[in-house]
């Protein structure tokens, strides 16, 4: 007789409070001032999977909260002040690595002077939001691994599956509160050793977690990637099974900032963006490349003003309803 199933540890939990009375970590401080306007959640928006993403988190005061694993260990960052002075506070033994970072993730490598619209709607896209500026961390399995569990599956199956690996398999993120609620992503070896069963429960089928488990056996080496132009980055990341195109652009447009590095192979973004340019609610890839092909070089920054800017095409069609998730029996 099998054993009766049970309800693995943490799944679907929140994370356990510290204890009321535990001492409040010292923080490690950085003040920062961007070269131009800047808008910091549109900027940063990209690290967020989901409204409930346990790495991230916006407080209603306006301050932007990111637990992360850096080369150094756990950090969490918190952004605050305004555009013209921003104030990083960091805790956790990779405090000092993200704000040494704190640029890179708020687009201070970023040059948007290179980017000139070429159609109405960039146009405008571009004049109302000054402030976006791309991403750039250099922590490529970060980026990775989230973008593999998007592969084939709705957002709303992918952010859930974040979420419950996260909080069953993730380290509590060092701060003070809201960071007693948030978790950091495991290491490289914690993602090998999730049990194929802890895969099914978060609904992650074995294609993606066998493409997550070859990943990590890169391991850091994944980070060196950082250093290398992103063309060849890309090339190197597709050298892996089951990472292609879409999921090697989606990585680069966080761990690189790549202005270029635009998504082929979305089931959306072909027709958003040939209907928001041309008017046509069905497109393709190469109708896509088409009518970006002005803004080579520039083309992720362009993907991104438009969809800024502009509504989806009409649906004449339900939309694909996400797989029930796993249940115990």
């Amino acid at each position: 007789m099998l054993p009766p199933r049970t309800r693995p540890q943490g799944v679907g939990l929140p994370a356990p409070r510290r204890d009321i009375g535990a001492a409040v970590p010292v923080a490690r401080t950085r003040t920062w001032v961007p070269a131009g306007p800047l808008d910091v959640r549109l900027t940063v928006l990209p690290w967020r999977r989901g409204g409930t993403d346990p790495s991230f988190r916006i407080t209603p005061d306006g301050a932007v909260w990111r637990a992360s694993r850096t080369p150094a260990g756990p950090g969490t960052l918190r952004i605050t002040g305004s555009p013209a002075q921003l104030e990083g506070h960091a805790w956790g033994p990779g405090a000092q690595w993200l704000l040494d970072a704190l640029p890179g993730l708020l687009g201070a490598h970023d040059d948007p002077s290179a980017f000139v619209p070429r159609h109405r709607v960039v146009h405008q896209a571009h004049r109302r939001h000054p402030g976006l500026r791309l991403t750039r961390t250099g922590l490529v399995l970060e980026a990775l691994i989230p973008t593999i569990l998007e592969q084939k599956v709705t957002t709303t199956e992918a952010n859930r599956a974040w979420k419950l690996l996260l909080f069953q398999h993730g380290a509590p993120a060092p701060g003070p509160a809201p960071a007693d609620r948030m978790r950091v992503m495991p290491d490289a070896r914690g993602w090998a050793l999730i049990p194929s069963w802890d895969w099914h429960c978060a609904g992650v089928d074995n294609k993606r977690a066998s493409t997550v488990l070859r990943a990590v056996r890169v391991g850091a080496r994944l980070d060196s990637l950082a250093a290398l132009p992103p063309e060849e980055a890309g090339r190197r990341l597709q050298s892996i099974s089951g990472i292609g195109p879409w999921t090697a652009a989606e990585t680069l447009q966080r761990s690189h900032g790549a202005a270029d590095a635009l998504t082929v192979g979305d089931l959306h973004l072909p027709h958003h963006i040939g209907y928001a340019l041309e008017g046509t609610r069905r497109s393709s890839d190469e109708a896509m490349l088409r009518l970006l092909a002005p803004y080579e070089g520039q083309r992720h920054r362009a993907s991104r003003l438009i969809l800024l800017a502009t509504h989806a095409p009409p649906r004449h069609a339900p939309r694909l309803a996400p797989n029930p998730p796993n249940r115990h029996s």
